[in-house]
């Protein structure tokens, strides 16, 4: 009865993955990449930690197809055979595997293996894997190269499952590399009877393109078990230097001290004539070992520590915010107390003052004639100039605001600037009929958008606060011209200072100007 395998990702365990994926961006679980994965750095492993307290990674794997079978529990035994890829198609081999109590018994011989490193400086050596239904990797042990035959006897627990080769940097890792030398195949004639074959599809991390090589040639000087010292030795060598450059001396420093004190032996006994090669082996494969577990455990610390700066992070951004919202909220609320009362008492003596004044222009109107409209504009100049700077143009008195009176880049009327208004709209309730024309403009920094936006906003606020002191809406206009119409040059700070203003532009029978617009008139002189 025929069922699909599920993946496995020489990354990491994919927890409840199942049927195909394409090669990509795949959501995999729990275990750390290859140490000869290389990966560009838009696709290094993402780390999120989920609320079952389990690390999830997000890779790019390489996808292959790979054929196995449910060695079912049985007695007897039956043969499957080894295929060359395209890394190395000349390779070949069996596998005689035997179902027996307690699990299952594989004698595999290859042939064809040449030196692993001729697949680059980083491989020595050549690991045979199990690959689980569930989609998990298992090392089943390390195939020696001797000569060219290379034989490995090993035991499994596992029931059904595929087998690869892989080049690898050392013995002891726990994820195969994508450099697939061999992998099984179903022989028709010898693997049969009740056993259940099924398709596997297995993920690898890229070491880079899968593709066609020239194999043990791509190197003249590989390292062998000829050479003068065991590859044990060279394997430590790698092993301890691939740990180091992932930082483990920093993050798992007691492991690696004892990995290198077992590479020191093993080194001390190499170097020694009469040294003995078992004992230095021994010493190698422990460093090795040693050496693989340190890289590991600083994987995950690694992990750990960045979750946690993250999560410390986040912790204090939210606080802070927090903090920052409240202060602002009363700091708000208790400038707009402050602003509201301020604003009462002085409104309340601007009318006082404005209904006096009404009262005397109204006594002295009635007498004037319009010759007298000089008088009335310069005394409604001298008044609004000591509440604001004024000055008297072609289009009648210009109330100058600099940019002072509003908080930097807003149009938020501040206190002071409320009072003044308040005092302005007391004095000019005190000459019926005028016009009042509030004009905003802006200096050249910034986009034209934004100095537009600004500039008429705060003719807009000043419009509506002298409207809610009396000022008839009839009677007022506002309008923001943005940078244009500077007064100053805006090269200089000082000039740009003096081109953030608002302008409040009266005019109207009573002081004999007629209103116009910005381009009707020369710019306004300087205040009396």
């Amino acid at each position: 009865m025929d069922r699909h395998m599920r993946f496995f990702t020489a990354a990491m365990l994919a927890a409840g993955l199942s049927g195909m994926f394409g090669a990509g961006a795949t959501t995999l679980y729990g275990q750390e990449p290859n140490p000869t994965a290389q990966m560009p750095k838009q696709d290094q492993p993402q780390i999120e930690k989920q609320d079952n307290g389990i690390y999830l990674y997000r890779v790019k794997v390489v996808q292959r197809d790979l054929d196995a079978v449910n060695y079912l529990h049985r007695n007897g035994s039956t043969v499957i055979a080894f295929k060359g890829t395209t890394l190395l198609p000349l390779a070949k081999g069996e596998a005689k595997v035997t179902s027996e109590r307690g699990g299952i018994h594989i004698e595999a011989k290859f042939q064809g293996l040449t030196p692993a490193n001729g697949f680059g400086p980083e491989y020595l050596t050549y690991v045979l894997w199990a690959i689980t239904p569930d989609g998990r990797p298992n090392n089943l042990g390390e195939v020696l190269p001797a000569g060219t035959k290379n034989n490995i006897d090993v035991t499994t627990a596992l029931q059904s499952f595929g087998m690869i080769v892989t080049a690898e940097p050392y013995f002891s890792v726990t994820q195969p590399s994508d450099v697939v030398v061999l992998q099984n195949v179903i022989v028709n004639n010898k693997t049969s009877g009740v056993l259940e074959k099924v398709n596997a599809h297995y993920l690898l991390l890229p070491r880079g393109t899968y593709a066609q090589t020239e194999g043990a040639k791509s190197n003249p000087n590989p390292i062998t078990r000829d050479e003068k010292s065991p590859l044990e030795l060279y394997q430590a060598n790698n092993a301890i230097r691939i740990a180091q450059a992932a930082e483990a001396d920093k993050y798992a420093p007691e492991i690696m001290k004892e990995a290198m004190q077992d590479l020191q032996n093993a080194t001390a006994i190499d170097q020694n004539k009469k040294g003995n090669r078992m004992l230095e082996i021994t010493f190698a494969r422990q460093a090795v070992q040693r050496a693989e577990d340190a890289r590991l455990v600083t994987l995950r610390r690694q992990a750990a520590e960045r979750q946690l700066n993250a999560d410390n992070a986040r912790r204090d951004a939210e606080a802070q915010s927090q903090q920052s919202q409240l202060q602002a909220q009363q700091a708000a609320l208790d400038a707009e107390r402050a602003k509201a009362a301020q604003a009462q008492a002085d409104a309340d003596r601007a009318r006082a003052e404005a209904a006096a004044a009404e009262a005397q222009a109204r006594a002295a109107a009635a007498n004037k004639s319009a010759v007298d409209a000089n008088a009335v504009r310069e005394k409604l100049r001298a008044q609004l100039n000591s509440v604001l700077a004024t000055s008297e143009t072609a289009r009648g008195l210009i109330v100058n605001m600099s940019d002072v009176l509003f908080d930097t880049g807003k149009y938020t009327l501040k206190p002071n600037t409320q009072i003044s208004l308040a005092k302005v709209s007391g004095i000019l309730q005190a000459y019926p009929g005028l016009k009042l024309q509030v004009e905003g403009y802006t200096d050249s920094v910034g986009s034209d958008e934004f100095n537009q936006k600004l500039s008429e906003n705060r003719a807009d606020a000043v419009r509506d606060f002298l409207v809610t002191q009396g000022v008839q809406q009839e009677n007022i206009s506002a309008t923001g011209y943005g940078k244009a119409k500077p007064v100053a040059d805006n090269n200089t700070a000082q000039g740009r200072a003096q081109n953030r203003r608002v302008q409040l532009v009266v005019s109207g029978d009573a002081i004999g100007v007629e209103q116009s617009s910005p381009d009707a008139a020369p710019a306004p002189t300087t205040p009396q």
